[in-house]
């Protein structure tokens, strides 16, 4: 009975001492966060980061890795912002599941540019089917190996850190080393090709909407600068955006829409099967036209410009990958069925925008479907350019409005979404930037990232896959580059 005694006293006491350090601990943290919002977040949340860092390392000892080894759980963080302003740490902003991740990215490969690809389809043949297989190969390589470019080893090489948080950062890291001024002048000039990338599509959305409106309206003496600004209007919530959630709820019904639109025209198509024509398709194609095809098909999968920042949102950064692997997946079975059966069905009159050979009364359930399409196609790419040139301006420090929305953050997005209305006037242009900075972000720079800062782990089969690659992202961007400098030099 004594020894009873002593053994419940014992685990007693246990449970008490458990209690208070806890107690303790929790009291220490909420003190250290509460300092340092009073003093303007001088320094990291040491205790909330080491915390979570081990988490993290158990989460990476206990799941499985993936079959590349690239697994993202530890995240190596700089100090915060100065000067009576809140850091915002990366680790406190809203997290993101691997469904809402799936569906940002499917809202960025499953955009406007898929009405186009029966076209392509029709200019390169045979090889289309190939390419269209292909291209989402290689797409979901390129950003696979850049979200990789983010991790370093730990020494011990039991877990990979996260000690890079954008594309800015993994070309300062390429830089290191050549000269000391290139480090500062590559991000830059990455971050400038960014923002011009995601405002060329920014543009497109907004061009798209207010051409279908027009169609919708085409009853009606509404002037196209009236429909612009209706746009325009429906685009104004974007203001808000704080965080990626209410964009991957966005990216959601946008999905949806692709969805319905795909259906529609799959089953009219499906309708017509009678009067399919096999010999459509051809192995002899036009190298110009089949070139035009290629940069049309790749870059239909683009989504890099959104994957790092969206793989920094995860909740479970390990599910990254696989849900990559699987969008490219659904978009390619999805891409190549609705471009197989559209030029199957209207063979050589397939127009460069599918639409166009809808009858008469299903387009315009087709075009509301579009519109509604495209004004939810443009939170994702606004959300991204204005996160970057944010954080270009200020960093991390936001001074916060009642609303939880900072002052920099409207007037940043403000100008945004002015300049994406005034752009269209130099679609020439725009054309001509995308040739260089979509196949540089998309297929050139990845495979860079990645022969420059893991050529030591990598395998002969991977050198030659990121040569080949590179390769194939230099030819489209000359191809792109002669044809629109050929089709500006006709308009002049």
């Amino acid at each position: 009975r004594l020894d009873f005694l002593k053994s419940n006293i014992r685990n007693n006491l246990n449970v008490s001492l458990t209690f208070l350090t806890t107690s303790r601990l929790e009291e220490m943290k909420y003190s250290d966060v509460h300092l340092q919002k009073m003093s303007g977040g001088t320094e990291e949340q040491s205790g909330f980061d080491q915390s979570r860092g081990n988490r993290d390392r158990r989460e990476n000892t206990e799941g499985q890795e993936p079959s590349d080894g690239t697994v993202h759980f530890s995240e190596s963080r700089g100090d915060g912002g100065k000067g009576g302003t809140i850091s915002v740490d990366p680790s406190l902003r809203p997290t993101i599941t691997a469904w809402e991740a799936g569906w940002n990215v499917t809202n960025a490969i499953q955009g406007i540019f898929v009405l186009g690809l029966p076209f392509a389809l029709l200019q390169s043949g045979y090889m289309g089917l190939v390419l269209l297989v292909l291209s989402a190969w290689v797409c979901n390589y390129t950003g696979r190996i850049l979200v990789t470019c983010l991790y370093e080893e730990e020494p011990s090489g039991m877990s990979k850190v996260r000690v890079r948080q954008s594309y800015q950062d993994i070309v300062e890291a390429c830089c290191k080393g050549f000269w000391s001024s290139w480090s500062g002048v590559a991000g830059c000039v990455v971050n400038v090709a960014q923002v011009m990338e995601l405002l060329m599509t920014c543009t497109l959305y907004l061009v798209v909407s207010t051409s279908l409106m027009s169609d919708c309206l085409s009853g009606t003496a509404v002037p196209r600068s009236v429909c612009s600004l209706v746009s325009l209007l429906f685009l104004l919530p974007c203001l808000l955006l704080t965080d990626l959630r209410p964009v991957s709820v966005l990216s959601l019904f946008c999905s949806l829409a692709h969805i319905l639109i795909s259906l529609m025209v799959m089953l009219y198509c499906l309708s017509r099967s009678s009067t399919w024509s096999w010999f459509t398709l051809s192995l002899s194609v036009d190298p110009e036209k089949f070139l035009v095809s290629v940069g049309v098909i790749i870059f239909s999968y683009t989504s890099q410009i959104f994957l790092a920042p969206l793989e920094g949102s995860m909740e479970d950064r390990g599910q990254f990958n696989a849900m990559l692997a699987w969008t490219h997946g659904a978009a390619c079975v999805m891409k190549t069925m609705f471009s197989l059966l559209a030029v199957l069905t209207w063979g050589p009159e397939t127009s460069e925008v599918i639409t166009d050979n809808l009858p008469f009364d299903l387009r315009p359930l087709v075009n509301l479907c579009l519109l509604a399409k495209a004004l939810l196609s443009y939170p994702l790419p606004f959300y991204s350019a204005a996160e970057i040139l944010q954080c270009c301006i200020n960093g991390d420090q936001v001074v916060l409005l009642s609303g939880g929305v900072s002052c920099s953050a409207l007037l940043v997005r403000g100008a945004l979404l002015t300049t994406s209305l005034l752009v269209p006037r130099f679609s020439l242009l725009m054309g001509l930037t995308g040739s260089v900075t979509g196949s540089a972000m998309t297929l050139i720079l990845p495979c860079l990232f990645h022969l420059r800062l893991h050529w030591g782990r990598l395998t002969l089969r991977d050198r030659l896959i990121d040569v080949g690659i590179l390769s194939l992202g230099v030819v489209c961007s000359l191809s792109g580059v002669i044809c629109s400098v050929k089709r500006l030099v006709e308009r002049l």
